[in-house]
């Protein structure tokens, strides 16, 4: 009986370790429901998609955001860059590729201001996803560091996607919660 009961708990864990070690699948093509979103108000963003690609290795995210033009007619014109917390320092739109290994890995992001290069990293914790992209270059008033953090967590059903954000940079710390529908 004890036999049975050790062989039984044996199962129970191996079964447990694999469901616990399997990534969540947030391939496809994600669209932005505005109304569920908490966007802060500098961002401006009218649409945003994001296409993912993933694999066992590296999870590929490309932004496309649409922005309203700002109030006052000054600024930048809509449907300008910034998808990684929709400012200057933000990221801007574009394709970036993490490696799901837990490794960093760092690329050249064009900007306005020339090729910057941008550390990327990925850690799932549980059912979330980790997303941090890290830049310093340098501005009119020296170097400049902007960080910006992403959760990434599924729906039970897979078809809403909810991203916490949070940009850390020169003017402070802003926060977003997006909410993404499958398309």
């Amino acid at each position: 009986m004890k036999k049975a009961a050790f062989i039984l708990a044996a199962i129970a864990l191996v079964t447990a370790a694999a469901f616990a070690q399997k990534a969540p699948n947030f391939a496809g093509t994600w669209t932005l429901d505005k109304e569920r979103s908490e966007l802060n108000d500098r961002s401006r963003v009218e649409q945003m998609t994001m296409t993912v690609a993933q694999t066992a290795d590296s999870l590929e995210v490309a932004t496309e955001t649409k922005r309203m033009a700002p109030e006052g007619g000054g600024g930048r014109p809509a449907g300008g860059r910034g998808g990684m917390g929709g400012g200057r320092f933000g990221g801007g739109d574009g394709k970036f590729t993490y490696s799901l290994k837990e490794r960093e890995t760092t690329i050249d992001h064009a900007s306005p201001r020339g090729p910057v290069p941008v550390t990327l990293s990925a850690k799932l914790e549980g059912a979330t996803l980790k997303l941090t992209q890290k830049r310093t270059f340098s501005g009119q008033m020296g170097e400049i560091t902007a960080t910006s953090t992403e959760d990434w967590s599924l729906s039970a059903d897979g078809k809403t996607l909810t991203v916490k954000r949070s940009l850390e940079g020169p003017m402070g710390t802003n926060t977003s919660t997006l909410v993404f529908t499958k398309q």
